[in-house]
């Protein structure tokens, strides 16, 4: 499914704005220097800075423009309302991240894992245990469970760098939606050996469960993200209707 333009041109400006290119409490170009920019249609670009608007980036002003509003977190913080990955969460934030995988096996789903995760019984999945670092400290154990035959050819080196890439740049996946749950559980025996957690000082972590599905409305992907809570962020941009 190809983008549309106004997806281009709001990516293109979330960059600037994160790079700061246009400062922070400053006001973005007038509309008509970026119509020219962009060579696009007035109602293209408005398409573009409302989606800005949504994230909670800009701020548009009766008279003034469009006021840049993004201040960059100190800590990673997800985004509620977006299907965003580690490192693309670390990038916008400035920061450094890496993933290690600690787990990489293929399984037939039992009764259990199948009412877990939503793929039916004796489906054929990737099962992946990766482990998210920033700044060398690791935040996140993602138990993740790939539907084979939506997911094809997907390895081990893949996991350990993106597999989000993999599946929009060489398989051209489109993503559309990820429902979420987010709860807060016990700590396991494999979140204190990988997040390195002291059970005296945390006895619990956030956990984020989502079903995420494609253009063709396939569940692909059940994800389980397990997050250290002195670590643990995410954010909206709530409007007042």
């Amino acid at each position: 499914m190809p983008k549309s333009i106004y997806e281009d041109i709001y990516k293109d400006l979330k960059q600037k704005i994160e790079n700061n290119t246009f400062a922070y409490q400053e006001l973005l170009p007038p509309e008509n220097s970026l119509i020219q920019t962009y060579g696009c249609s007035r109602n293209t670009l408005r398409r573009a800075v409302g989606l800005l608007v949504n994230d909670g980036y800009v701020q548009t002003m009766q008279g003034k423009g469009v006021r840049n509003i993004y201040q960059p977190c100190e800590q990673t913080a997800f985004t509620i309302g977006e299907i965003e990955t580690f490192t693309e969460s670390a990038v916008r934030n400035g920061q450094q991240a890496f993933t290690r995988v600690a787990l990489f096996t293929e399984l037939q789903l039992n009764k259990k894992q199948a009412a877990m995760t939503g793929f039916p019984e004796n489906a054929e999945v990737y099962y992946i245990q990766r482990i998210h670092y920033l700044d060398d400290v690791p935040l996140i154990i993602n138990h993740n469970y790939f539907l084979k035959e939506a997911v094809p050819g997907l390895t081990k080196e893949i996991a350990e760098h993106s597999i989000y890439q993999y599946l929009e740049n060489t398989l051209h996946m489109t993503i559309v939606n990820s429902k979420r749950i987010m709860t807060v559980e016990k700590v396991t025996e494999i979140d204190e050996k990988y997040l390195a957690l002291n059970i005296k000082d945390y006895n619990c972590v956030a956990v984020v469960s989502s079903q995420t599905y494609n253009s063709d409305g396939v569940m692909f992907e059940y994800t389980q993200s397990r997050h250290r809570p002195d670590h643990f962020r995410f954010y909206d941009n709530a409007v007042r209707k």
